[in-house]
């Protein structure tokens, strides 16, 4: 199991460049609009089509307990629509949502009397239907009646329809710890119908069917995290590692919060970190930049700036004074994952972690060859560097081979990791740490879309421009730099480990 929460681990690892590819750098031109909102345009002619997009700096850490899974949801919100999509009747689609809301200011009161029976202990669980009041029953009741009315009226996934009647394709989103983006691929003459399509989104967004998509989040929820074998202690084992750092809670949001959140609550937060000056569109392709540049001011401009600046992330995680371990039962084989605190996004030391990550990892690493082929202990091993927005860390597992246990898969990789400690790599096996990153970044900057989510994750992570400038800085990795940094962040103190067992009785899962 790869601990990584259900976040996009793109950071330092995603977007380095070698020295020999510097001459092949990507040719952004940045643009502010009037507005305050940014604009990242790479003019590529091979193709006529144009992969566009937008990232708004806003994710699952810029939340707080009680609206966790609130940026998540979001993202599912702004495929609803705007007063001229989604709906066949506005003025009635406005009037149903503000019964709507009414209903579910009385219903919110009948669910803190619940809540206040569960402290009590009068009942055990507040979905169970049993636990309902009745005069909960009664307004979900109305409620439901609004809600088969609201769907008469309402044109599902009209958005894409729209989209794909153009030529678009492949319209998706995703929301990280970090920021949640939005993008299609569209036929370069179609760049006037995005610029109003995204603008529309933004400036006139419909929040309809807003406690309906909320009960789908939810069963995302169900679906993917407690439904899966590992997928409850994945998170638990990310709670334990982050001890005051959001990033402890899941993107996905916690279940009691998700059903919580309330659409005032949701306005606020749209305000707040959907406003101009949170969000950077981008395109790449066959474009214009002038012709571009001015589209982008026509239709983006008509949003108002916020009013106050999207906050910063300002709790930082405690240095960790102990080694942290959780012990769990699982439906799956034997295994060891082991997280270190160490560096964000940007910082120097991400350059040197994720060439040790690489040292380790991959069938040529030291991990694989350790592990797999010499010792015979493991069948499977990982590691690689996170570093994401506000903090990182680095991740390091692997699983048991029949005959042997998720601790001796530990003690092997702790000795792997303390040869990096007490000798430098060689340079050979350092260049081939190089080049392979080389190789690699040269292969995903091939396409409009590739080079979109690349600058997507860089921006969203805090600065695009290491889709050109990170290359020369892993480049200057020295064998030093990479034994120092082993020596610095892998220590007992600074991990996290969680040893995954089998129930007694169980059977090995195939791969």
């Amino acid at each position: 199991m790869r601990t990584i929460k259900i976040i996009l681990v793109f950071g330092t690892t995603f977007c380095l460049m070698t020295a020999p590819l510097l001459a092949q750098q990507v040719p952004v031109v940045e643009k502010t609009l009037s507005n305050g909102m940014r604009l990242l345009l790479v003019e590529r002619r091979d193709d006529p089509a144009v992969a566009g997009g937008w990232v708004a700096h806003v994710g699952s850490s810029n939340e707080r307990p009680g609206i966790t899974g609130i940026a998540h949801l979001f993202e599912h919100m702004m495929f609803k629509g705007t007063p001229v999509i989604g709906t066949t009747n506005y003025a009635r689609d406005v009037e149903i949502m503000a019964a709507q809301e009414k209903i579910r200011d009385q219903m919110r009161a009948e669910e803190a009397k619940m809540r206040a029976a569960l402290r009590r202990g009068d009942i055990d669980d507040v979905a169970k239907l049993e636990s309902k009041t009745a005069r909960y029953l009664e307004l979900e009741k109305q409620f439901n009646e609004l809600i088969a009315e609201h769907r008469q009226i309402i044109v599902k996934n009209e958005f894409d329809k729209i989209y794909r009647s153009g030529g678009g394709s492949g319209m998706n989103a995703f929301t990280s710890d970090d920021m949640t983006a939005y993008f299609i691929n569209i036929p370069a003459n179609k760049l006037e119908l995005w610029m109003w399509m995204e603008s529309e989104r933004l400036l006139r967004p419909v929040f309809r069917e807003f406690y309906a998509e909320r009960d789908v989040v939810f069963e995302e929820r169900r679906m993917r995290t407690d439904s899966t074998p590992l997928g409850k202690f994945s998170e638990t084992f990310n709670a334990l590692f982050w001890e005051s750092h959001p990033y402890g809670w899941p993107t996905v949001g916690w279940p009691s919060d998700i059903p919580a959140i309330s659409k005032a609550q949701a306005d606020d937060f749209y305000a707040t970190y959907y406003a101009p000056q949170n969000i950077t569109l981008i395109l790449v392709g066959d474009l214009d930049i002038a012709r571009t540049t001015a589209l982008a001011e026509k239709y983006f401009t008509r949003i108002p700036a916020g009013k106050v600046a999207a906050p910063d992330v300002v709790t930082l995680e405690v240095k960790q004074p102990a080694e942290k371990r959780m012990l769990a039962e699982a439906e799956t084989n034997p295994q060891v994952d082991i997280l270190w605190h160490t560096v964000p996004f940007g910082h120097k030391d991400s350059y040197p972690l994720a060439i040790l990550g690489q040292i380790l990892s991959t069938q040529t690493g030291r991990l694989y060859k350790g592990l797999v082929l010499t010792n015979q202990v493991a069948t499977e091993v990982w590691a690689h560097q996170m570093s994401q927005k506000w903090a990182g860390s680095f991740n390091a597992g692997g699983e048991a081979r029949d005959g042997h246990t998720p601790e001796q898969v530990e003690a092997a990789i702790y000795a792997e990791i303390e040869k990096l400690q007490h000798d430098e790599v060689t340079a050979a096996e350092l260049q081939k740490v190089k080049n392979n990153f080389a190789a690699g970044e040269y292969r995903r900057l091939n396409s409009n879309m590739s080079i979109l989510m690349n600058l997507v994750h860089n921006d969203g992570s805090g600065n695009w421009r290491e889709i050109n400038e990170a290359g020369a800085k892993v480049q200057a990795v020295t064998a030093a730099d990479v034994q120092r940094v082993a020596r610095q962040y892998f220590t007992k103190e600074n991990r996290a480990v969680g040893v995954y067992t089998r129930k007694a009785g169980e059977l090995k899962i195939q791969n």
